[in-house]
């Protein structure tokens, strides 16, 4: 089990043997990129965007926002986001069951 831990500035690291090790830096410098990528972390997980603005609880608006660059995703669904990127199913099977 990956044990995965959001930092105060927004990255994402991994927990190994009490030490903190950066998310592979393509997940993050991807994430923070902005348009293309959360378009294409929806169109891989093959969801509407207002299908995937409801998995990840904000509105379609949101997302809308995002993929057209008029806003980026910042602090928790930076992190979220890049957690997708990593881990899609998981996240999304975790959100399911909250």
């Amino acid at each position: 089990m990956q044990r995965l831990r959001l930092k105060a500035d927004g990255r994402i690291v991994e927990l190994r043997d009490g030490q903190e090790f950066p998310l592979t830096p393509g997940v993050a410098a991807a994430t923070e990129a902005g348009t293309p990528v959360v378009r294409d972390l929806r169109r891989r997980a093959q969801l509407t965007q207002q299908e995937f603005a409801a998995r990840l609880g904000v509105p379609v608006e949101t997302i809308r926002n995002w993929e057209q660059g008029k806003r980026a995703p910042r602090g928790p669904a930076r992190a979220l986001l890049a957690v997708i990127a990593h881990a899609p199913d998981t996240v999304f099977a975790a959100l399911a069951k909250s």
